[in-house]
């Protein structure tokens, strides 16, 4: 079992930690840094896993999940820099930076492997896409989609199609929620309980989730079995149509994916 250190505890390396924890990874071969000590003793509280220093991390972990903002790269690499051992993986799941970002800034020939994961992996639930780096072996691959698959589902892409991920999955389950928070809204409006409406929109949420994944059928086959001709459902598709639903996702998922394109050159300066 490998030593798994994870830099940087907010929500996605506390995911990490969590789903991790829940998949019976041993608590004494995890452990994590976080600049925040309140914020470091609710995590340990909450998980059962050890905050150390990132020198303390470097020097015991085997893999090193980089899980810090994308702005808040450049001093933990400096630091990292001095204080990672030959043979350290680094794993990293910051949205927008490449692999030649570690590359560059840590000593030479350290493996990076690109991860873009989603929160679903507190969980057990991710959708995890795996990039490697100039350096990584197929048994470090192997290795990340065996940490990965304790959370969820894993796919390799190429890195050139990381940022459009990023975009699609890695920040996809805001996208539901926010239309699951839009429905109970509607719920209300229309004079029902939150509470129940509540519950009608998420189990029918869960439901949806279960047949697209079980059933293997496209969506617009599934949708069209719940859609009779000039029925309840028909209506209120034509007014998504008309207010250019559609198209209005599709500019929210490229504004992602722009996002994701400038983070990099950011911190590729």
């Amino acid at each position: 079992m490998k030593s798994i250190a994870v830099l940087g505890a907010g929500k996605m390396g506390e995911a990490l930690l969590a789903g991790l924890v829940k998949s019976g990874h041993p608590t004494d071969q995890l452990c994590f840094t976080e600049r925040h000590l309140d914020r470091a003793s609710e995590v340990t509280e909450r998980h059962g896993v050890r905050w150390v220093d990132v020198a303390g991390a470097a020097e015991v972990a085997d893999v090193l999940v980089v899980a810090v903002k994308p702005q808040d790269i450049e001093p933990l690499l400096a630091e990292l820099k001095s204080a990672i051992r030959p043979g350290t993986l680094v794993v990293s799941i910051c949205a927008g930076l490449p692999t030649a970002l570690f590359e560059q800034r840590l000593p030479e020939h350290t493996a990076v492997i690109r991860v873009m994961p989603n929160t679903p992996m507190l969980i057990g639930e991710a959708m995890s896409a795996i990039s490697p780096g100039r350096y990584a072996t197929e048994e470090q691959l192997v290795q990340v989609t065996g940490m990965l698959r304790a959370v969820g589902r894993v796919v390799r892409v190429p890195e050139s199609q990381q940022d459009n991920v990023t975009a699609l999955s890695g920040s996809g389950p805001a996208y539901f929620f926010y239309l699951v928070e839009a429905m109970i809204e509607a719920g209300v409006l229309l004079g029902m309980n939150r509470q129940l409406a509540t519950e009608l929109i998420v189990q029918s949420a869960v439901g949806a989730a279960h047949m697209l994944r079980d059933t293997g059928e496209h969506p617009a086959v599934l949708r069209e079995a719940v859609t009779s001709p000039a029925g309840t459902t028909a209506m209120a598709l034509r007014e998504l149509d008309l207010h250019r639903t559609r198209a209005a996702i599709t500019a929210a998922l490229e504004a992602a994916r722009n996002r994701s394109i400038e983070l990099g050159k950011i911190n590729t300066l």
